[in-house]
């Protein structure tokens, strides 16, 4: 993994501009730990931080290659699975290689099929190539946006990077927020809505999208969605299938030059993918797998079951661990290492965020990358099987809005007057939740209950999924660890997305279809465990403490978030004990504590990034 940037001005000559280059690149330091390069040539200016994972000895990017007349230029950040075999497909068709790095095999493939080359792709990846026959630059994003990238044009200059930081440090880019931005922030966040940047004149490729930079202008297109489509398969060809998918996307991803390892929480989704590394890696005599699992001090004498976080994981996690006989690191955290932590998890991101829900992956991450490089993790397989309970509750899924964020009139109130009346929050969460369900493929013939579920299933794939992706790539890459997340295989996420409700929840269960898959590589007392989310602290030390923070944020006349928010409101909800606690704020992890540290990092966020609002 890596971190990719750059800036194109077709009517100037760069090679002066090295500095700025170099600026834009070290800032992504965290990214690509191991390495920088820089590449200028005329109108071109490409900066990468290398996170050196397959071939660390050659790989360097930019990668350039001169073929008579044509010269190709790549940043490149991601990993393509499929690598060897599109190598002996190229191989067979004359085409040399100098190295054994995926790099050279993805610029290799752009050069022979120019940018259908990606139709060709299995990876996760966000990439630029300079291609002198075409006169363009050419950029793409892998299927489900695991990768980001960002861009903005201003001024004849189009500027890219992996995070929004890269482009802020451009100084034609300032950074400003008008009301869509405040929307977002305020109403839609810590979610997005696909290709907003958030700040004015900044946006991202959408998943599944390519987009072209020539002197004629900006084109954008997809090359890949998610087709609606008869599924033929019964209940154990499906659970074969799946199981047969899954195998396959593993065997793939556990391949590196470096140590990988597994993230295991005991549920369902991690143990799978551990069980099936630890067989991995008998098959290929590569020794013991390491797993890491994540908890919070005094978690145990807090904890609270409730329908989001039915039991604890530590007696699961043990149980994997003796059952797979993986060599197990525990990782624990205190309540002021999370609140410490807010700023740094703000700054990851750009953005404010998914508060201790990311300060606290960012901390878990930062331990994991003392002993690997690579970690596998279960994310969005209950996006993508539909485990999550508004997938099951009847007012959740006819809720009319996104079911992960339903309070948006508590959201509203807690705005002042001027900014509810310059954003209307209301409209706004209406208008991005219309957009997302009519954008949503329809299969002909198909019942009523079964086109909700469907467009449940898109609405979880294509705007929560996000959410939690950009979590996991900027906590994971601000520590300088590489996470893959198998359940994100665009073959498997298209045959899933088909599947009937009635098959995905066989047996009555949420995830039916992948705990059958998974039969006999699980035991049965974790294959059927009722679902548990990312664990969060249940200590009231933390929502104490982040209280306290947004209190001394409102009691200070110089906070920047003051225009913007009712004071008297969130004083109210800090007075009420039951409020502060439990209100509905984000998903299945984000109430009372999380809203004050939310408002806290948007304070941070405002002072440190210099924001101006117009």
């Amino acid at each position: 993994m890596c971190g990719i940037t750059g800036f194109i001005e077709w009517n100037r000559d760069l090679t002066s501009d090295l500095d700025l280059v170099l600026s834009m690149t070290s800032c992504l330091e965290n990214r690509g730990p191991d390495a920088q390069g820089t590449w200028i040539s005329g109108p071109i200016a490409f900066g990468h931080r290398r996170l050196s994972v397959m071939d660390p000895e050659n790989g360097a990017q930019p990668m350039v290659i001169y073929e008579e007349d044509a010269v190709f230029s790549i940043v490149y950040n991601g990993e393509i699975y499929n690598a060897p075999e599109l190598r002996d497909e190229l191989q067979r068709r004359g085409v040399s290689f100098r190295t054994h790095c995926d790099t050279e095999v993805l610029l290799q493939a752009y050069i022979q099929w120019g940018p259908d080359c990606i139709s060709r792709l299995n990876g996760i990846f966000a990439f630029a190539v300079w291609d002198s026959v075409r006169n363009h630059v050419f950029f793409a994003r892998d299927r489900l946006g695991v990768k980001p990238l960002f861009y903005s044009q201003i001024s004849g200059t189009f500027i890219f990077g992996s995070e929004p930081k890269s482009i802020l440090k451009h100084p034609k880019f300032e950074p400003v927020i008008g009301p869509e931005g405040l929307a977002e922030i305020f109403v839609i966040g810590p979610a997005r809505t696909p290709g907003h940047g958030v700040y004015q004149n900044m946006n991202e490729l959408k998943p599944g999208h390519a987009m072209i930079w020539s002197r004629s202008g900006l084109r954008s297109y997809a090359y890949w969605k998610l087709e609606a489509e008869p599924h033929g398969d019964n209940v154990e060809e499906t659970a074969s299938n799946i199981r047969k998918l899954l195998q396959d996307t593993m065997d793939r991803q556990l391949i590196s030059d470096v140590p990988v390892c597994t993230l295991l929480s005991g549920g369902l989704d991690s143990s799978a993918l551990t069980a099936l590394a630890v067989d991995y890696y008998k098959r290929t005599g590569q020794g013991q797998m390491h797993t890491y699992s994540v908890d919070y001090v005094d978690n145990d004498k807090h904890f609270k079951a409730h329908s989001y976080q039915p039991g604890a994981d530590a007696p699961w996690i043990k149980r994997m661990v003796e059952e797979l006989g993986t060599e197990h690191h525990w990782i624990t955290i205190d309540t002021p290492e999370l609140v410490d932590s807010l700023p740094d998890s703000t700054i990851a991101r750009d953005l404010p965020g998914m508060v201790d829900v990311d300060s606290s992956l960012l901390l878990f991450c930062r331990e994991i990358k003392k002993g690997a490089t690579v970690a596998i993790s279960g994310e969005a397989a209950d996006e993508v099987f539909g485990g999550y309970p508004w997938f099951h509750r009847e007012e959740l899924l006819g809720a009319g809005t996104f079911p992960w964020s339903i309070a948006t009139d508590l959201r509203a109130s807690l705005l002042s007057p001027e900014v509810r009346d310059w954003i209307s929050p209301e409209k706004y969460v209406a208008k991005r939740y219309s957009e997302a369900v009519n954008e949503a493929p329809k299969l002909e013939g198909e019942s009523e209950a079964a086109a909700r579920m469907r467009v449940m299933s898109y609405l979880n794939i294509t705007r929560f999924m996000p959410t939690l992706l950009d979590r996991k790539d900027r906590m994971s890459m601000g520590a300088g660890l590489e996470v893959r997340v198998p359940f994100c295989d665009h073959r498997l996420v298209q045959y899933v997305w088909n599947v009937p409700w009635e098959i995905k929840s066989t047996g009555d269960r949420e995830k039916g279809i992948l705990r059958k898959a998974l039969e006999g590589i699980l035991p049965e007392d974790v294959l059927y465990r009722k679902k548990s989310p990312y664990p969060k602290t249940h200590n009231p030390g933390y929502l104490h403490a982040v209280k306290e923070q947004m209190l001394q944020i409102l009691d200070n006349p110089a906070s920047p978030i003051l225009p913007l928010i009712d004071s008297a409101k969130i004083r109210a909800i800090a007075a009420s004990p039951e409020s502060s606690s439990h209100l509905p704020w984000f998903g299945q992890l984000m109430s009372g504590p999380q809203l004050f540290a939310y408002l806290t990092q948007v304070n941070h966020w405002l002072i440190k990034y210099q924001v101006a609002i117009r």
